[in-house]
């Protein structure tokens, strides 16, 4: 007896959807001098995963400290990619380390409440740093256009599994969080917690994952 089925009905015949992950490894950026722009991104400390030509076609792969998406440097056939966030713990480190490397990047500003769907754009960071709220933007010499977003505490459900850092920096940016949280809580409570790396170990996970945080 033949058979129709397909390799797409065999793979999909015991999973649901939301099931196979789908992760987004690389996209790719148009720029019209490539050498120039390999050049920007070696020199923002990117790590320099491919550079290789079959003869008409060159790749080159770069990948943001930290990343798990990597970016192409394809021919330039469109318009420049505009609103490419780069997520960082501390924006304004994030934008003194690009200063320092000689990229033109805007002052740090955050959204006030208005018309329009994000409303009026003011100078300085969030209140209080708020998580999601501080942004800075950059572009590369081809226009492609980067924001950096600063992000310590994600929306509820954002972060499956366990709690993960992408860096060195980003753990201890974490650290000081939970410091200064826990001295108010030692401050409240008008006592010496002795157990505060589990309340740490607490507050890092529930920060990371978007739930309450403790008290």
């Amino acid at each position: 007896m033949s058979t129709t089925a397909t390799r797409s009905e065999y793979g999909t015949a015991g999973a649901r959807v939301g099931e196979v992950d789908l992760k987004l490894e690389v996209i790719t950026i148009p720029v019209s001098d490539i050498d120039r722009a390999k050049q920007f991104y070696d020199n923002l400390g990117w790590r320099l995963d491919a550079d290789f030509s079959n003869g008409s076609e060159r790749a080159i792969q770069f990948t943001p400290p930290g990343s798990h998406c990597s970016i192409h440097l394809g021919k330039k056939a469109s318009a420049p990619a505009q609103g490419l966030f780069l997520v960082v713990s501390d924006i304004e480190a994030a934008r003194d380390e690009l200063t320092r490397r000689g990229v033109q990047v805007s002052e740090i500003f955050h959204f006030a409440k208005g018309p329009g769907p994000f409303g009026g754009v003011v100078s300085g960071p969030a209140p209080d740093h708020g998580s999601y709220g501080s942004y800075a933007t950059f572009s590369d010499p081809d226009g492609n256009g980067w924001l950096l977003q600063e992000v310590t505490t994600r929306f509820p459900g954002r972060v499956a599994g366990g709690t993960m850092y992408a860096s060195v920096a980003e753990l201890a940016q974490a650290l000081r969080r939970a410091e200064a949280a826990h001295g108010q809580h030692e401050a409240r409570t008008s006592e010496r917690d002795a157990d505060w790396p589990s309340w740490y170990a607490e507050y890092m996970v529930a920060e990371q994952a978007g739930r309450e945080l403790p008290l």
